[in-house]
C-alpha cells in the first residue's frame, strides 16, 4: 500500500505542530499539506487531492463540519476538537474518528489504523489484496510494522493485548476492543470476552474450543453463535 497522503487543516498553531510531528513519526503516512482554515484546505485540495485529512471542527469563518458538507468527493476524515459535544454531528458525517485535544500519540495511532483499514478495503475492492497489508503499533516506544496477514489472535491480559502473531508475541498498551476497531472485520472475529481470532488462523473447532497452532481457545457462549454463522458464511463464499 502506497503512503497514505495526509492534508492538516488547523488554525491553531501549536495544534499544527503537534499533528505535523505525529504525521512524519509515522511511517505510512506522507504530510502533502498543512492549512490553518477552510480556505486553504480548499485550494490543497484542488491541486492535489489527499487521502486523510485532519479536520478541526472549530475553525474561522467556515467550520470544518461545513467545509466537510462543501466537499464533493471529500477524502477519509479524522476530526479534532476540543469540543465533546461535536462527536456525534462528526460521526453522523461518517468521519473516520474523532479525536479529542489534547491527545496522545497513542490516540493518533489508533485513528490512522481505523484509516489505513478503511483505505486497504477500498482497494481491495478495485484488485486482489495481497498478503502485504499492514498497521502500526506502538511497542516498547518503538511503531512496529505487523502484516495483517501474519496475526493468529489477540488476548486481552488486564490493560493490555497480547498479539499473537506468526513470529512472535507483541504486548500492546490499549484495550481489546479498541484492537478490533483496527482489524478487518472480514478476517477477525471476537471469539471470548478475552480473544479476537483470525479466521484464516483457525486449524479446527471442537466444542467450545478453537484450535490456532498450539492453542486452544475458549470460544464465550453469548459469542458462539455468531462465530458459526460467520465461519459458514466464509465456506459459502469460497464455494460460490
Amino acid at each position: 500500500m502506497m503512503a497514505i497522503q495526509c492534508i492538516i487543516a488547523e488554525d491553531e498553531p501549536l495544534a499544527r505542530d503537534i499533528l505535523e510531528t505525529y504525521i512524519n513519526d509515522h511511517p505510512a503516512l506522507q504530510l502533502i499539506g498543512s492549512c490553518k482554515d477552510a480556505f486553504e484546505v480548499q485550494s490543497s485540495l484542488s491541486e492535489k487531492p489527499c487521502d486523510l485529512l485532519f479536520l478541526d471542527i472549530n475553525m474561522p469563518q467556515v467550520s470544518g463540519i461545513n467545509l466537510l458538507r462543501s466537499l464533493v468527493n471529500p477524502p477519509l476524515v479524522i476530526f479534532t476538537t476540543a469540543y465533546p459535544e461535536y462527536a456525534v454531528e462528526g460521526y453522523e458525517l461518517s468521519a473516520v474518528d474523532y479525536l479529542l485535544k489534547p491527545f496522545s500519540f497513542e490516540r493518533f495511532l489508533k485513528a490512522v489504523n481505523k484509516a489505513q483499514t478503511l483505505l486497504r478495503s477500498a482497494e481491495a475492492s478495485k484488485q486482489t489484496t495481497t498478503n502485504n497489508d499492514f498497521l502500526f503499533f506502538k511497542v516498547d516506544k518503538k511503531l512496529k510494522k505487523v502484516e495483517v496477514a501474519a496475526i493468529r489472535f489477540a488476548e486481552s491480559i488486564g490493560d493490555y493485548v497480547k498479539l499473537h502473531t506468526s513470529s512472535e508475541t507483541l504486548v500492546l498498551s490499549e484495550s481489546l476492543r479498541n484492537l478490533q476497531e483496527q482489524l478487518p472485520e472480514k478476517t477477525f472475529f471476537r471469539i471470548h470476552k478475552s480473544y479476537i481470532v483470525s479466521l484464516n488462523h483457525i486449524e479446527f473447532v471442537e466444542g467450545n474450543y478453537v484450535r490456532l497452532g498450539q492453542s486452544d481457545l475458549p470460544i464465550g457462549a453469548s459469542y458462539r453463535e455468531e462465530f458459526i454463522e460467520k465461519l459458514q458464511e466464509k465456506n459459502r463464499k469460497r464455494n460460490k
